[in-house]
């Protein structure tokens, strides 16, 4: 009889604790889905002047456009796309009304050449969306700053190496695109929303540990010899 109550409590214990991790994920993907909506909303919205000091939280993905110069300075940012292959985005600065700021101008295979600081036109009129990713962690390689490679796009540190404002706009539109560069505009299919396969992942789970808390209570019930 012992045996069963231990068989009893540590199921239902056991299988309590899963289901939870199920609902808990569950919530969380109802989360994920209303911040996903938020940033797909704001992301297309009609641009505006960019603002006097953005803020990092409240203007995140602001749409805005601007004419001015883009810059020769660029760093080069290691990313691999799948269509591509391995690649850098191109960071240069861009100045508009007496500002400097960081504009991501978007993706280049490791094959092609830089763009020729000839081809970059003055009064060039861009648009895309203010963004200051968050990229960096702990096992982030410092920027090799002799082979100009980056690992991450660290606007505080980029702004300091270029001389700008830590304001980055990741371009979606320009009037003067180089053929090479191909823009890679702020989207959301890059946030990370698996939330709901961990709930699948408990379900499951719960559902083997019920099945075989049932196995061994039966197996317990079988072995009590009757009297």
């Amino acid at each position: 009889m012992k045996r069963i109550i231990f068989f009893v409590v540590f199921g239902l214990g056991g299988a309590a604790i899963l289901i939870s991790l199920c609902v808990w994920q569950m919530q969380r993907l109802s989360w994920k889905q209303g911040i996903i909506a938020q940033i797909q909303e704001r992301i297309v919205q009609a641009p505006t002047a960019l603002p006097i000091a953005p803020d990092p939280i409240d203007d995140k993905y602001l749409v805005v456009e601007l004419e001015g110069t883009i810059k020769p300075e660029v760093l080069r940012v290691l990313v691999s796309q799948k269509s591509a292959g391995a690649g850098y985005r191109l960071i240069s600065p861009f100045v508009s009304d007496g500002r400097t700021i960081l504009l991501d101008r978007g993706f280049i295979s490791v094959n092609d050449k830089l763009p020729e600081p000839s081809a970059l036109e003055n009064n060039t009129l861009v648009s895309g969306n203010l963004h200051w990713p968050d990229e960096t962690d702990g096992y982030t390689p410092d920027p090799d700053i002799a082979k100009n490679i980056w690992f991450a796009r660290d606007v505080e540190k980029m702004a300091a190496q270029l001389g700008t404002e830590p304001v980055m706009v990741v371009l979606r539109e320009s009037s003067a695109l180089d053929a090479k560069v191909t823009p890679l505009p702020v989207d959301t299919s890059r946030i990370p929303n698996d939330h709901l396969q961990y709930a699948i992942t408990w379900a499951l789970l719960a559902l083997i540990w019920a099945a075989m808390t049932t196995y061994f209570l039966l197996r317990s019930k079988r072995d009590i010899p009757e009297t």
